[in-house]
């Protein structure tokens, strides 16, 4: 069950959180690839980092939905080279892969998915 569908059990609303962050409410409007990695730390350690996703989106609150539904932390971090990109504990490829194709805001050619 996820954030969505409990909101909806207890009485809330069913509205999708980021329908006020894309245009004209046309899902997946970006049309730029958006990169999802896996980065060693030390030991088992792992983070993923998810590049590409349109800034005029809030991260930030992409980073609060996928920290309650994946169960992980995370936050956004300011990359040189790339801007703003996600930043999750441990391998989240997958769940970041279904999570941006559920909630619109990429489409499945859109995804690129790196590592081992």
């Amino acid at each position: 069950m996820t954030s969505l569908d409990i909101g909806a059990s207890l009485g809330g609303s069913t509205s999708d959180p980021f329908s006020d962050q894309l245009e004209d409410g046309v899902p997946g409007s970006q049309d730029t690839l958006i990169h999802i990695r896996i980065q060693q730390r030390n030991g088992r350690k792992t983070l993923t980092t998810v590049q590409g996703i349109d800034p005029s989106l809030d991260l930030r609150k992409i980073v609060k939905v996928c920290k309650k539904e994946f169960a992980c932390n995370g936050t956004v971090v300011n990359h040189a080279e790339y801007g703003e990109i996600i930043q999750l504990q441990g391998d989240q490829r997958s769940n970041s892969r279904e999570f941006l194709k559920k909630t619109g805001l990429a489409k499945e050619e859109q995804l690129k998915v790196h590592g081992f």
